[in-house]
């Protein structure tokens, strides 16, 4: 249960399990946007045809509100269609860390809306962006809170010196979901 404001009734989270190449994610939210994504740890790296294989809905699917069909569908895509993702909507946000201002909130949609797909961005230069150039380690903290991964793009965010530095779902779904998107970014060009 989530309450999005004080004195608010909390709303019905629905959860929805998503098989993809990178393996069962796990997708919560509710009629008014998503709370969460799940990312599992990765052990081995998908390769070839597993690479691409199909994202299917494999839990939750019945009464699944709309949020989370925009985010099924906007999943499949940045999987299996990536140059599609551009025409879906983004699904809405339901998550308390995404209402609030703050600077994690700032650092997160200004990377949502300004680093594209296929590319990559420092935490120095994210936290420029985002209006504070002396903010590096806090743009570390807002990728570390990210509730909403791989729609809100944290893997695109590295080290200055080129190496790829932590992430949430582990170093191994970094390093394919960097490499996924250079690849298909190539195959569009």
């Amino acid at each position: 249960q989530v309450n999005s404001k004080p004195g608010e009734s909390p709303c019905e989270e629905k959860r929805v399990g998503l098989l993809s190449p990178v393996g069962k994610i796990e997708i919560s939210g509710c009629e008014t946007g998503l709370h969460e994504i799940k990312l599992p740890k990765m052990s081995v790296l998908p390769s070839g045809a597993e690479a691409l294989a199909a994202c299917e809905v494999c839990e939750g699917a019945e009464e699944m509100p709309e949020p989370l069909e925009q985010c099924t569908a906007w999943l499949r895509a940045y999987f299996c269609e990536p140059a599609s993702i551009a025409n879906l909507p983004v699904p809405a946000f339901h998550h308390p860390l995404l209402q609030q201002d703050s600077f994690t909130r700032q650092v997160l949609w200004t990377l949502l809306n300004d680093v594209k797909f296929g590319e990559a961005v420092s935490y120095k230069r994210l936290a420029e962006m985002a209006g504070n150039s002396r903010a590096a380690r806090a743009v570390g903290g807002a990728m570390r809170s990210n509730p909403i991964p791989i729609i809100i793009p944290c893997h695109r965010v590295i080290r200055s010196s080129g190496e790829t530095g932590n992430y949430g779902g582990g170093h191994l779904m970094k390093e394919w979901l960097l490499s996924h998107e250079k690849l298909q970014k190539e195959k569009l060009a």
